[in-house]
């Protein structure tokens, strides 16, 4: 076995790593770029070595200044975690000149799956039903739109090597195909050094499902199940779970097979991932071969009890594997969620900044287990786990240099229905600040009724989310529980404000027994009594709520029990009561006695300012080009500009028609949030 190992990533993956080869006894070297001085992965390493400036085209993608930081360290293996180098044929094979081992498969398979053109071809040859398209090189935009219109749209147009959702576009049209085939390119040559783009049949309503495959350099190869990926943003996977609401046991069986198959075709060892469209009558169709660890692996291994990472590592160490397919057995359901720093507000685009604040749920460790390689039997009846890979802590910064991913929150449960219950209590108790945030996205998706009925395909944020996302409105039930908690809250905290100025006498009298609760245009008139175990609270026209908590004053989550059952609440104050997030609503709720609350409706509502004439740049970004110039009438949903932000391009839209007055920044100005571009007529 290795003594020491470098791991050529950053971030979660590069912690997600360390932690297991610490279990391992094996010692751990990270690298590390200018942005990432002070990052989670170099202080959890036992040794850091400075690889080059930010961007990762001058640092993490660098071979040769991994290769320096290999000598330097004397590594005996590197893992390199996913994207960057973790598929990069020419790394693999200056490791092997150096006599290091790669953590991965070996060159050639590599080569062979890696790229998405070879591997398709390979698939066909091999029986593989695969999605129709074409494999050739595409010369330019002009091209691209007579190869669509020959496949038909709507058409994916992607990157050849490609991978987390970047260099990929969807083309509906002439129009889409040209503006999409630039893109991508863009796209590809920045994040991969390699432009070359292909274009196949988008399949409409179709799930995403991948395979899990592990195989060794003695022969074997298993499969551990598959991942549902369905719920996806612009190709990049939101959530995951395992295993998928939709397979049964033979469709699985006959998807883990030829994954397998595939795998041995081309001589692949270490843990790789066959990636499948699913069309609703359980056809499957290859897509690709990811020959590298997927971010979302925990889910696998929180159903099955094997550590990927793990096995990965013995079996670059020669060992062969010591599970077969009948030790692999499905135990429970495990969700992933994908916590990005990105704003949902303004149509998820990237945010970046100091992480002010950043709590995650505590982890707690249940569900299957391997031990020596063998499978031990179920899980306790009613267990649930929680695993958070992360990459960040309080006061550290989300760089614009990088994957905006800030971690992967998962649980754990014998059910699906507990698994999506632990996930929505582990969500609402996930504190973030400083930062635009997807938690509150991911809480809704949380509790949609298709991803609770598990009827989804990769369109189900386009379809139940057209228009973007505005936000939760909860159902009057709930807002009667948060209406109950904050005036419950609000008692405790005008008993707290009445010892602090000195007034201990009779204080419970004096902080009075009557309020008015209001949140999300809803007005309740509540009565409380209270006593030592907590409080009763009682609405006026009927309903009565027990409610019962440790919170004080100044603590931003709160734990509660209504009426038996739990709620969590993200706790900000605000004057006259609280700004409260649950299940992905943000409520400002006021707590008021009756004559303040009388007095409240005669103020007037502030109105935000107009900006309806400005194009405000969403995120902060360089601005890679201008489409319009002054004087110009742009129609709705025509390109007025290009943004780019962490490695992706976002080309901004007129939202409706008008003359361009003032331009107020050009090509590669960079920009903060809610800086004006161009101002209108």
């Amino acid at each position: 076995m290795f003594n020491k190992i470098l791991i050529a990533n950053r971030g979660e993956i590069a912690c997600r790593v360390i932690k297991t080869a610490r279990k391992m006894g094996i010692g751990t070297v990270a690298v590390y770029s200018d942005a990432d001085k002070q990052a989670l992965h170099v202080e959890m390493a036992d040794e850091a070595v400075h690889i080059g400036p930010p961007p990762a085209n001058q640092s993490y993608i660098v071979i040769d200044k991994v290769m320096d930081a290999i000598r330097q360290t004397g590594a005996q293996a590197v893992h390199p975690g996913y994207g960057f180098l973790s598929e990069n044929a020419k790394f693999a094979e200056a490791l092997e000149a150096e006599g290091v081992v790669f953590v991965g498969p070996p060159k050639g398979a590599i080569e062979a799956m890696g790229d998405k053109i070879t591997s398709k071809k390979i698939a066909q040859e091999a029986g593989v039903s695969t999605v129709p398209g074409y494999m050739g090189l595409i010369e330019d935009a002009e091209e691209a739109v007579k190869i669509s219109q020959q496949i038909g749209y709507p058409v994916m147009i992607k990157a050849s090597a490609g991978g987390g959702g970047k260099g990929m576009r969807i083309a509906w049209n002439d129009d889409e195909a040209r503006e999409g085939f630039q893109s991508s390119k863009n796209e590809a040559a920045s994040s991969f050094g390699d432009d070359r783009i292909f274009i196949e049949k988008f399949v409409t309503q179709p799930r995403h499902i991948e395979i899990q495959v592990l195989c060794d350099k003695h022969g074997n190869g298993i499969y551990l199940g598959e991942r549902e990926c369905s719920i996806q943003r612009r190709n990049q996977k939101v959530v995951e779970e395992a295993p998928s609401p939709f397979l049964d046991e033979a469709t699985r069986r006959a998807m883990g097979e030829q994954a397998v198959a595939l795998a041995k075709a081309v001589g692949y060892s270490s843990a790789g991932t066959v990636e499948f469209i699913v069309d609703g009558e359980k056809n499957f169709y290859f897509l690709e071969m990811n020959t590298r660890l997927q971010v979302e692996h925990p889910v696998t291994e929180l159903i099955t009890g094997v550590d990927l990472v793990e096995q990965m590592i013995r079996v670059a160490a020669g060992e062969p594997l010591s599970i077969t397919q009948d030790d692999v057995k499905l135990n429970g359901w495990a969700i992933e969620n994908r916590l990005y720093a990105e704003d949902p507000y303004r149509n998820f685009l990237p945010s970046i900044g100091r992480l002010t604040r950043y709590r995650p749920p505590a982890e707690i460790a249940a569900g299957p287990l391997l031990a020596n390689g063998k499978w031990q039997g179920d899980a306790p009846e009613g267990d649930t786990a929680v695993r958070n890979d992360t990459g960040v802590y309080e006061g550290g910064e989300i760089s614009m240099y990088y994957d905006p991913m800030i971690a992967k929150l998962c649980t754990w449960a014998p059910t699906r229905e507990q698994a999506i219950e632990a996930m929505r209590v582990a969500l609402d108790s996930f504190e973030v600040e400083g930062i635009g945030h997807n938690l509150p996205f991911l809480s809704a998706v949380m509790d949609h009724p298709k991803f609770v009925s598990g009827d989804m395909t990769t369109a189900f944020i386009a379809e139940e989310y057209p228009d973007g996302f505005e936000g939760v409105t909860l159902h009057e039930d709930d807002l009667r529980r948060i209406a109950a908690s904050c005036a419950a809250m609000h008692r405790v905290a005008e008993i707290r404000r009445t010892r602090v100025s000195g007034r201990m006498d009779n204080h419970e009298r004096k902080v009075g027994t009557e309020w008015t609760v209001t949140l999300q245009g809803h007005e309740y008139n509540v009565t409380i009594e209270a006593d030592h175990e907590g409080s009763t609270v009682s609405f006026e026209g009927g309903g009565v709520y027990r409610v019962s908590s440790d919170w004080t004053p100044g603590d931003q989550l709160a734990v509660l029990d209504v009426d038996g059952s739990p709620l969590v609440l993200k706790v900000g104050k605000i004057s006259g009561g609280f700004r409260i997030r649950n299940r992905g609503a943000d409520l400002k709720v006021h707590v008021r006695t009756p004559r303040q609350a009388e007095l409240a409706r005669l103020m007037p509502e502030k109105l935000p300012p107009d900006t309806s004439k400005m194009l405000l740049c969403p995120m902060p970004g360089l601005i890679v080009k201008i489409d319009v110039e002054v004087g110009q009438e742009v129609q709705e949903g025509q390109a007025l500009c290009t943004v780019e932000a962490m490695k992706m391009e976002n080309i901004l839209r007129a939202e409706r028609k008008g003359v361009v007055s003032k331009i107020n920044a050009g090509p590669g100005d960079s920009l903060a949030v809610d800086e004006v571009i161009m101002e209108f007529e």
